[in-house]
């Protein structure tokens, strides 16, 4: 049986340069509705749940370059936050059923219950192609045949930019939080567990963090306090944490300015370790600058070299800013990973303070697991307390993570 009646509703995705695309709404598309946002592409083949709950996608359209979405359903398991984070979603093709054990929904029915409008039927290769020669666009999805194609450019052209908008503020968790969750059976489990005794104490600032990336801490013993982005120094210092996480999450970094100022007082003072909006923030707390990207990296194949080794990862990717580069070295960083596909700043540590991170996303979800070894050294780092050097990143890189320290004889 068909999970979706097709032609119920027609629909429109219109560009803010007038190209207007028409295909057959589903979601909340399936009554008359009208929303605006970034129109942004990613190339993962699979793994569009995570995809569409990655607050990182907070104000944005998100279109999917493989050609057929859908197919195994949603779990409720899979999410990465609470629901769908997105304003809008554009595919090529939705799959009439849903086949997978673990499935307890189809695509259509859960973004319409999170509320979320979406497009299929659409020429995506053609949307693709015009977002990176021309670069990422604002853009409106529209069930609404009342509005005229006229109005819907003039709204696109309309809707806020992304560029100064601190989204991270309605992405952060509001309270602090414990989180006890680590990786399941889908997962490949650390070999690392630091002590059960007196586990590492992880202080986690939301910026619109991916459940993944907990999930990982967890697994390696830590005890993870979730706390909001616009937490305090003083309220970081009395936590007394053996690190500090800052994690991704959407929207503009330069406009996270409270956070910004908070990392500058107390990033390095303990360990500190952040992912994605994170990177771009530590980057900003310690005197360098970030600019926007033309299309972004949004991907679950993204070629990343590590300097330390010369090694190839292929890494999972949802980022639209990026560090820059003379900027990061004049500020006391130095450049540790490098996005293969245009030569931009994929990681850094700081050359005198226990600070590093990446702009890329090691938990993956969606996306490989190569680049899992860094959580292991961020718990390295931890232990010592001292930057991380290029000779400990390089040992662990090449070995694939941390081992279980032997058990005393």
């Amino acid at each position: 049986m068909s999970d979706l009646e097709y032609g119920i509703q027609d629909c429109r995705l219109v560009l803010e340069d007038g190209t207007i695309f028409h295909g057959r709404g589903f979601g909340s598309s399936v009554n008359p509705v009208t929303v605006a946002g970034e129109v942004v592409f990613n190339t993962a083949m699979c793994g569009y749940q995570e995809c569409l709950s990655d607050p990182s996608y907070l104000g944005q359209i998100l279109v999917m370059t493989a050609p057929m979405i859908g197919n195994y359903g949603t779990c409720t398991l899979d999410v990465e936050s609470e629901g769908p984070a997105v304003s809008g979603f554009a595919v090529r093709e939705l799959s009439r059923m849903h086949s997978n054990y673990r499935s307890d929904s189809s695509l259509d029915q859960w973004l319409a219950r999170g509320g979320v409008p979406a497009i299929e039927g659409i020429d995506t290769r053609a949307l693709v192609r015009r977002l990176r020669s021309a670069g990422v666009m604002r853009g409106v999805i529209s069930s609404d045949s009342s509005i005229g194609n006229e109005q819907l450019v003039s709204l696109a052209g309309s809707a806020e930019q992304m560029a100064g908008k601190n989204l991270a503020a309605e992405a952060s968790s509001m309270r602090s939080e414990q989180w006890n969750d680590g990786l399941d059976g889908w997962c490949r489990p650390s070999p690392l567990q630091v002590d059960d005794v007196k586990p590492l104490k992880v202080l986690a600032i939301d910026c619109g963090a991916k459940r993944a990336i907990y999930r990982h801490l967890v697994d390696r013993g830590c005890d993870v306090r979730i706390v909001p982005h616009d937490i305090t120094a003083s309220d970081i210092r009395a936590a007394e944490p053996d690190g500090l996480f800052i994690s991704n999450g959407p929207g503009d970094p330069s406009a996270v300015q409270e956070t910004i100022a908070v990392l500058a007082e107390v990033a390095g003072e303990f360990p500190t370790f952040g992912i994605c909006l994170g990177h771009q923030l530590l980057a900003l707390a310690i005197g360098a600058s970030t600019w926007k990207l033309k299309f972004g990296h949004r991907g679950a194949n993204q070629p990343v070299r590590n300097l330390m080794n010369n090694q190839v990862e292929i890494t999972s990717q949802n980022h639209g800013f990026c560090v820059d580069e003379e900027a990061l070295e004049s500020a006391g960083g130095t450049p540790t990973h490098r996005h293969l596909n245009d030569g931009t700043i994929a990681g850094f540590r700081h050359l005198t303070k226990p600070i590093f991170s990446v702009q890329y996303h090691p938990e993956a979800s969606p996306g490989p697991h190569d680049s899992s070894y860094l959580f292991d050294c961020f718990i390295q780092m931890m232990r010592t307390g001292q930057p991380l050097s290029p000779g400990l990143l390089e040992e662990i890189a090449t070995s694939g993570g941390l081992k279980q320290d032997p058990e005393p004889v």
